[in-house]
């Protein structure tokens, strides 16, 4: 285990950089304090959008563009060349060498004009299929937004008498690919880690295309591999929040309290109600290395934020945090031939393996098993129709719900279940269904989609700020 730090900072807080030097990559921080500290780092905020698609509303960016065969591309590929100057010009006051910042991002832009070009040619003659070159259209258009921010991160830094190194990973014009690992190694080794600050692009290219394996969540997954393969003491993932106990735009931020401490098998319950500490596949490595991750708040520097550890149990019973899905349609069989029958749940699972849908959460009794799964998963529509032709006999039911999950480490004490029941009740709330495993770290309850705040609400009262 080394004795530096890998840490990971988002596309939102990198477009506050002068604000992080402040409070967490400079700060007061002089000599050699200010190393033994890697640092990811993502594009800015709302380039990624530009180069691929917008995440939430998915509307096309260059690659969507390209990818539809809408002419179009070509213009949206100018207007983000001139978004990325734009932002050049808003770190000129933090020293940002203008010139060379605007020659980087146009030989970038430039290049991925000229490949896209060519493609567009092979496409012409039909007998290259989109498939072939299109997921490679795409890492290379990921890689851009990275490099900017990295590129423009250690020109700034070197200004403020940082020693700050660009690890470029995204292979511009590199022949040679190999695996993340090997990706990395040969840009870390021979780094003195206690007298520089390497600066990594949170794009990584590798031969299995980290884009085709992980899309958006890339990033993460290239700051557990560089934790692992370094031997970091510790994974940070700075955001622009604290992990709390609820969400504070809806509980109230006097309401809620930071987290502290918890473990990777909490972060996982996290994720599978979306609210990600850590996408569940970086973290695995970390765990499997025993890294614990901190998450941290990188405009509230004085706060240490929440650590994620392997072994961590809360000493006292409490819950960690009350959250929830409302993006959730319940897939209900109701089929009297049911009880009994030896393998009938595999079966109805095959279905939505079909499909590529993972359930959240699961209700079975003698003649009825509910599957809650996301309204986003890709071929509902299909699987739904699947399953009522396998099984004729039987009523399917579609409904959308919501789920509010209470999570913690150790919430083993008796009358837990029946104080948040209670609290519902308290509310007007009426239950549909709920889970617990025997495990007792995630009581999930299933409500109409109309009280998803109201419970949150409810809960967090009876639950956290009685606790205080």
């Amino acid at each position: 285990m080394g004795n530096h730090t890998v840490e990971k900072i988002g596309g939102t807080s990198m477009s506050r950089f002068g604000e992080l030097m402040k409070n967490i990559i400079i700060g007061d921080r002089k000599g050699n304090a200010l190393y033994n500290r890697i640092f990811v780092v993502s594009a800015y905020g709302g380039v990624t959008n530009l180069l691929l698609e917008n995440k939430k509303t998915a509307e096309p960016g260059i690659y969507g563009s390209f990818a539809a065969g809408d002419k179009n591309w070509l213009e949206k590929l100018q207007i983000t060349r001139s978004r990325l100057i734009e932002i050049n010009h808003e770190f000129a006051e933090l020293g940002l060498d203008i010139e060379k910042a605007d020659a980087f991002i146009n030989e970038r832009m430039n290049g991925a004009e000229n490949c896209l070009r060519h493609l567009m040619q092979l496409r012409s003659f039909g007998h290259f299929h989109p498939s072939d070159y299109l997921p490679a259209a795409r890492e290379l258009l990921s890689s851009i937004g990275e490099a900017h921010s990295a590129f423009n991160s250690v020109d700034i830094l070197c200004k403020h008498g940082v020693n700050a190194v660009l690890i470029d990973l995204s292979g511009w014009k590199d022949q040679d690919t190999g695996t993340m690992e090997e990706t990395i190694e040969a840009h870390m080794g021979g780094l003195d880690f206690s007298k520089c600050m390497p600066i990594v692009t949170g794009y990584a290219k590798c031969a299995e295309g980290v884009m085709a394996k992980f899309d958006r969540g890339y990033s993460e997954i290239t700051f557990s591999k560089l934790a692992v393969v370094t031997g970091a003491r510790e994974g940070v993932i700075h955001k622009e929040f604290h992990l709390s106990t609820g969400d504070p735009r809806l509980i109230g931020a006097d309401k809620v309290r930071t987290i502290g401490h918890t473990n990777f098998d909490i972060a996982d319950q996290l994720a599978d109600m979306a609210m990600e500490a850590i996408h569940p596949k970086a973290s695995k490595a970390m765990e499997l290395h025993n890294i614990p991750i901190r998450v941290a708040n990188a405009f509230d520097p004085g706060n240490p934020g929440t650590l994620i550890s392997r072994d961590y149990v809360s000493p006292v019973p409490r819950v960690d945090m009350i959250c929830g899905r409302r993006d959730v349609a319940a897939i209900e069989v109701f089929d009297p031939e049911m009880v009994g029958q030896s393998g009938y749940d595999h079966r109805l699972l095959e279905n939505l393996t079909k499909y590529g849908i993972s359930y959240i959460a699961k209700n079975t009794n003698a003649n009825t098993i509910t599957h809650y799964v996301s309204t986003k998963s890709p071929g509902l529509k299909r699987c739904v129709r699947d399953i009522e032709q396998m099984f004729p006999a039987a009523q399917v039911t579609v409904r959308d719900v919501a789920i509010i999950a209470v999570i913690g480490s150790n919430m083993k004490l008796p009358g837990f279940l029946s104080r948040a029941a209670s609290a519902l009740s308290a509310a007007h709330i009426n239950v549909l269904a709920l889970d617990q495993c025997m495990r007792q770290v995630n009581m999930q309850f299933i409500i109409e989609r109309g009280d998803f705040e109201a419970a949150q609400k409810a809960l967090h009262s009876e639950l956290v700020e009685r606790e205080k």
